[in-house]
């Protein structure tokens, strides 16, 4: 049997030693009412989250052919926003 080098479980964490909330921490975290979310959580424990965008990007499902995937994935990071451009420009917009 060979040896998994990876170490696949959390350390660890003394429930008698919690983490410190500051201020921002509460800012931050989810907010609930009765079982009922007001507001969710912005960012994670150690980074807050992006700012709103005043024109938030929508998701959506779009099937593309491979070659054109891949030829836009080739070009690196950001490929996605490429995209994006590419689609805008042949729009007019």
């Amino acid at each position: 049997m060979t040896k998994n080098s990876k170490i696949t479980a959390e350390p660890w964490v003394d429930p008698d030693d919690p983490p410190v909330w500051t201020e921002d921490h509460f800012r931050r975290a989810a907010l609930y009412v009765g079982g009922k979310l007001i507001r969710p959580a912005d960012g994670t424990w150690t980074k807050p989250g992006r700012p709103l965008s005043e024109n938030p990007k929508k998701q959506v499902t779009l099937r593309l052919d491979p070659d054109v995937v891949e030829k836009f994935r080739a070009t690196g990071k950001g490929w996605q926003s490429r995209i994006n451009a590419e689609l805008r420009k042949a729009l007019g917009i």
